[in-house]
């Protein structure tokens, strides 16, 4: 494989592009974590984009886009839609180069990346209630008014200024071996798969480039097959910054050339992976911006050598991130709710709880109704949640209550 076999931007382009962005974009750090390494039988490495201007990688896409325009595109304004990470990159871009910035949004965009937007100077407008009626006001505004419209991935400069950040891991990781990459058009996969590979053609190496999914979002793997891109219907996922219905046809091209394997994680992989780099590594990122380490958590990576896994955006909502982390520690087994139908006499709730005491499970909270749906006259239904120390003990749990003769139903 040679650079000019490849299609789209080539490492020149890519160093060129990285000039531009330096121009905003912060060298974000490397982290190691000894945690992901024990699990993965190698040494793993954390791209930190979560901690980038912006809180995202959008930045380096949007910037280098919006860079490339003439004085005549510029005095037109730029348009672009999303629901959060391009918004804010866009906005910030525009901010920077003296254009005016229109941004659709949908309705229930996240309070945080909707006063962001408005924060860099873009005029934000709301409208409908997923992201395709915001992409398909973008364009109309963009019709009607002659301003430019940004893709979020389906343009060279786009994947141009993303695949920079392929070019710092190299710089930061010389001796990588395998990179794992979240994907949601394919704007960031495409061109740092492409930096890697066109790299590693030059150097006489071999490099492996993995993607990675939302099971309910995952558009890659029936389009690879397929040979092009093909339309899924989305199914909700807390990932929702990488919530594409249909690859961009160019970031399509570029990765079924150079991506090695593309897998998918679960809801629960992913929280679960939210709660680690929280409590292991200390870093806030978004549901999205962790399927990489979802996938390692979930075993569907298979590494020998240094891997850097990156984390592509932090913008989370506080309220969302306060779901997540109960979903996560559920889904880890260190949260558990019951539900028992108990005699309705004196002394069974008591009984239940000095059960729950002996095998040290701690009680978060308890609901003890007599109006349960189904419920004969003689019972009563308690509902449990109580705080466990992770699989081993949540079984002990409950064996403790079937062994005492209870029937827990685990919610």
């Amino acid at each position: 494989m040679t650079e000019t076999t490849l299609t789209g931007p080539s490492l020149a382009d890519f160093e060129a592009a990285r000039l531009v962005v330096s121009r905003v974009a912060d060298v974000t750090p490397m982290e190691s974590s000894r945690y992901l390494a024990d699990l993965l039988g190698a040494p793993v490495h954390l791209k930190c984009e979560n901690l980038q201007r912006t809180g995202s990688y959008k930045i380096r896409g949007a910037y280098n886009r919006l860079s490339k325009l003439t004085a005549e595109e510029r005095s037109h304004g730029v348009v672009a839609a999303s629901a959060g990470n391009h918004a804010q990159g866009v906005a910030f871009a525009a901010r920077e180069l003296g254009i005016k910035a229109t941004i659709f949004m949908p309705v229930g965009v996240a309070l945080p990346k909707l006063q962001a937007t408005r924060a860099y100077g873009a005029d934000v407008i709301l409208r409908g209630h997923t992201v395709t009626e915001p992409l398909l006001a973008a364009a109309e505004y963009a019709r009607e008014t002659g301003a430019i419209l940004i893709p979020p991935f389906d343009h060279a400069d786009v994947v141009a200024g993303q695949g920079t950040l392929g070019l710092e891991i190299l710089d930061q990781v010389p001796d990588l071996e395998t990179v794992v990459v979240p994907i949601g058009g394919g704007g960031l996969l495409s061109g740092v798969a492409s930096v890697l590979k066109q790299a590693a053609a030059r150097d006489g190496r071999r490099i492996r480039v993995i993607g990675v999914q939302a099971e309910n979002a995952a558009a890659y793997p029936p389009s690879l097959a397929a040979g092009e891109p093909v339309a899924i219907s989305i199914l909700p996922t807390i990932a929702d910054g990488i919530a594409v219905a249909k690859p961009g046809l160019l970031n399509f091209e570029i990765i079924r050339e150079t991506v090695d394997e593309v897998v998918t994680v679960s809801e629960d992989d992913t929280a679960r992976a939210l709660l680690v780099l929280l409590e292991r590594a200390k870093l806030v990122v978004e549901p999205a911006g962790a399927v990489a380490v979802a996938a390692i958590l979930a075993g569907k990576i298979r590494a020998a050598g240094p891997t850097v896994a990156i984390l592509s955006g932090g913008n989370i909502d506080p309220l969302l991130m306060q779901r997540v982390i109960s979903h996560g520690l559920a889904a880890s087994g260190r949260y558990l709710t019951l539900r028992i139908m108990l005699p309705d006499r004196p002394g069974q709730l008591a009984r239940v709880s000095q059960l729950l005491a002996e095998v040290h499970a701690n009680v978060i909270e308890v609901l003890h109704t007599r109006h349960g749906v189904g419920l004969q006259l003689s019972e009563v239904e308690l509902d449990v949640s109580v705080e466990t120390r992770g699989p081993e003990h949540r079984e002990e749990v409950v064996a403790a209550l079937r062994e005492a003769g209870f029937d827990p139903h685990i919610d």
